[in-house]
């Protein structure tokens, strides 16, 4: 899942780490995505670390048919233990990593797309949102941001559906851009026109090994 639409989504300008939350818009959205996947099994939640994608997790969890809740799990923690086997039955563990965040748009952050674009040429700023290697300045590439989620994919995801858990991702357009080029298997020349909206589903099984992408 795409989070919901941010404040700065709205108004068109470049958020990456700028910690934004989600407009009244991105709050809909989320629910209506929630809505679609309210009657999948849901084992285990990875998310980033910034605060739209955890509004738009918890916003569409909320509308499971299992009534089962999210809770955010803190590494070596003890102070949100729960004692009760039963009370553990009726929630989500959350795990939040930085490895998921939207790419860093460096210098960026914070001016308008459109306003962008007369500036430097549309074809330029479509480079740096789009393509694969395009570096915008002071921040990330597509290529930059995948060498730091698909590690973390394979060593902390995939290793949930291997023992038959049921995953939700919560994360980023171009983070998640990152991830289903390598599991749809998408050239670079192929990834340039792959779009994720926001608060769009996307649901793949995983089968020894295979992506097979569905419809909800």
């Amino acid at each position: 899942m795409r989070h919901g639409q941010s404040v700065w989504n709205k108004k068109n300008l470049f958020t990456g780490w700028v910690d934004i939350p989600l407009s009244s818009e991105g709050v809909q959205e989320s629910v209506e995505a929630g809505k679609k996947i309210a009657h999948l099994p849901i084992d285990v939640v990875f998310t980033s670390s910034l605060v739209r994608s955890h509004m738009s997790l918890q916003l569409a969890l909320l509308e499971r048919k299992d009534g089962k809740v999210p809770v955010f799990h803190v590494p070596g923690s003890k102070w949100g233990e729960i004692y009760s086997g039963e009370t553990k039955k009726s929630v989500i563990p959350v795990h939040t990593a930085w490895e998921l965040n939207e790419r860093m748009y460096g210098h960026l952050q914070g001016l308008n797309k459109a306003e962008t674009a007369e500036k430097y040429g549309k074809e330029q700023v479509h480079i740096w949102r789009r393509s694969f290697d395009g570096t915008p300045p002071g921040g990330e590439s597509l290529a930059m941001t995948a060498a730091r989620t698909l590690p973390y994919f394979q060593k902390m995801i995939v290793p949930c559906l291997e023992k038959g858990q049921s995953v939700l991702v919560c994360a980023h357009g171009n983070s998640l851009r990152s991830i289903c080029m390598r599991l749809d298997s998408l050239s670079k020349e192929e990834v340039v026109n792959l779009e994720i909206a926001t608060g769009e589903m996307l649901v793949y099984t995983f089968d020894k090994g295979t992506w097979t992408k569905s419809t909800i």
